[in-house]
């Protein structure tokens, strides 16, 4: 529906395990004359409590979750209630994420670098159905789309070749998480995460798993974590 014959609000939850955060965006939502917050979880389980009860039109995202990854969250959300809207808000570069978020469901991908500005045009554009990502990064999956080519740098090149599970043991890694830590994170059995591990390895040309833990942590560290700042 339109935004000039909408009626109601938009109603958005808030899910981030960074109370900074869910604050931050929270207030930001809290702003808008068009929106309303339906409440903040900081966890995938709190997730569910506050859709159940709130009856969300959009939902906003980490990818970081203490109990679950973000990716797997938005096709939950999205299997139990196939109407929500879902905006990605995250730390990681949108070369490795954005296209991600959107095969998993998302309709819109924001970095946390990106003012709160960002996050309310998103929720605006998902409650209409429409596709929300940064310029740089829709000019990047434009790209894809037309050339069969990934026209980022090779580093994040190197990253769009591994699989979501795969990425998201990666990430876990460079988080610091050991795999029996990923195993319980990702429900996921010891021996399929070590599987994982190997063909992330192999797919980046790593010769040991030191070698692509050393470069997970280099590339987790050098995202922008930094607190979001008003727009």
């Amino acid at each position: 529906m339109p935004d000039s014959v909408r009626t109601a609000a938009i109603s958005v939850m808030v899910v981030d395990d960074h109370p900074a955060v869910r604050d931050a965006v929270a207030i930001a939502i809290g702003a808008q004359p068009d929106m309303s917050l339906t409440g903040v979880a900081g966890s995938a389980a709190e997730a569910f409590e506050v859709m159940r009860g709130g009856d969300p039109d959009v939902a906003v995202v980490d990818i970081s979750l203490g109990d679950a990854h973000g990716l797997d969250l938005v096709q939950s959300l999205r299997a139990e209630r196939p109407g929500l809207k879902v905006v990605v808000f995250s730390m990681y570069d949108e070369a490795v994420y954005a296209e991600r978020a959107l095969r998993a469901g998302a309709l819109g991908y924001v970095r946390k670098s990106e003012p709160t500005s960002s996050v309310t045009d998103a929720i605006r554009a998902a409650a209409e159905g429409e596709i929300y990502l940064a310029r740089r990064a829709a000019s990047r999956l434009l790209a894809r789309v037309a050339n069969g080519t990934d026209a980022g740098d090779g580093e994040a090149t190197g990253l769009s070749e591994l699989t979501d599970r795969e990425m998201a043991v990666f990430q876990l890694l460079g988080q610091g998480q050991t795999a029996d830590d990923i195993s319980d994170r990702l429900n996921l059995s010891r021996k399929t995460v070590e599987t994982y591990r190997r063909r992330a390895k192999e797919k980046l040309g790593l010769d040991s798993v030191a070698e692509l833990l050393q470069f997970a942590i280099r590339w987790t560290y050098a995202q922008d974590g930094s607190p979001i700042h008003a727009g």
